[in-house]
């Protein structure tokens, strides 16, 4: 039986206005964060985001959550649009759909306590009376592995590893469906980075959550993931299982993204081929004809620099935008 669709996002859109002037803010364009972006999230699955700094990853998070409004799609919640509803009508939506931050430093509000980080939410949104959030805060502590004692501490008294433990529970305390996970452990270092995507594993499996992981860590994407996408200049490229994209990758942008992953063994490392893409991305407030990476494309067409690649699938379950398949 196939899986239940969590979330569905059609033709999502966020553009960023630029303006000229002090006082008459004249609209001279857009930043194309992202631009024409459709997937889905099934429940229960951990759905990978992959691209280059600046590509739309975060700002695709952000929106799926209204944490920024959209300028235009729709993202289906439980067949409902988010993108419709006013804030009031969001507010019951809102518990079920939580964020684990990028930066562990500046996620947690210093002048707080732990307990009150993490039962703010709980308690603005009565999933527990405020007598009974600290039981629940000592709760969530022992779930991510923490002391129960640290309740009554502030941020500045944690390490990196053990602050994102904190927005961990912070983003559990309201029994949330859907989480996006936004690059959680990019800030922390090497020898904490897997106790935490062990952590997200085992709470996924216990919880029953789903995430759309964000990440640079083309491995530890693999190794969390059931699906990847990927994302170049505010679209996605390519989507498709783990095993398809990392065995069997199609479009030429993943063919470079993925020859960049070190391989531990020296002599394969020796012989491999790396793909290295010429020139930097284009700025995405400038509108470009045709596939927006056929500058840098080293497979490039005639037909690429005249018309966009339509977003297809290829194969079973296999969506690619590349004029190669099309």
């Amino acid at each position: 039986m196939a899986q239940e669709i969590l979330l569905k996002v059609e033709n999502l859109k966020k553009y960023f206005p630029i303006t000229k002037g002090l006082v008459l803010q004249k609209h001279i364009g857009d930043v194309r964060a992202v631009d024409d972006v459709s997937f889905e999230i099934r429940r229960g699955e951990t759905l990978g985001m992959v691209g280059e700094s600046g590509c739309g990853k975060t700002t695709t998070g952000r929106t799926l959550l209204q944490l920024y409004r959209p300028t235009a799609g729709q993202i289906l919640y439980k067949d409902r649009d988010l993108c419709k509803m006013r804030d009031k009508e969001l507010k019951p939506f809102r518990p079920k759909l939580q964020i684990i931050f990028q930066d562990p430093y500046a996620s947690l509000n210093s002048r707080m306590t732990v307990e009150n980080i993490i039962s703010e939410a709980m308690i603005y949104h009565r999933i527990v009376p405020k007598s009974e959030s600290r039981k629940r805060v000592e709760e969530l502590l022992d779930l991510v592995g923490l002391n129960t004692n640290f309740a009554r501490r502030f941020p500045h008294e944690f390490s990196g590893g053990q602050r994102q433990r904190i927005g961990i529970a912070r983003a559990l305390a309201t029994n949330p469906d859907f989480i996006v996970c936004d690059e959680p452990i990019s800030a922390l270092d090497v020898s904490i980075q897997a106790q935490v995507v062990n952590l997200l594993e085992d709470l996924k499996n216990q919880l029953g959550l789903t995430y759309l992981f964000i990440a640079h860590d083309l491995s530890m994407v693999r190794h969390i993931s059931d699906r990847v996408a990927v994302m170049y200049l505010g679209r996605i490229v390519e989507l498709t299982s783990k095993h398809k994209l990392y065995e069997d990758p199609k479009h030429p942008y993943t063919k470079a993204l993925l020859s960049a992953i070190p391989i531990p063994d020296p002599e394969i490392e020796e012989k491999r081929e790396v793909i290295v893409l010429k020139g930097d991305v284009s700025s995405p407030s400038k509108v470009i004809k045709g596939c927006n990476f056929a500058p840098r494309c080293p497979e490039v067409m005639k037909q690429c620099w005249e018309a966009d690649p339509q977003y297809r699938e290829i194969d079973k379950e296999h969506y690619c935008a590349c004029h190669l398949y099309n």
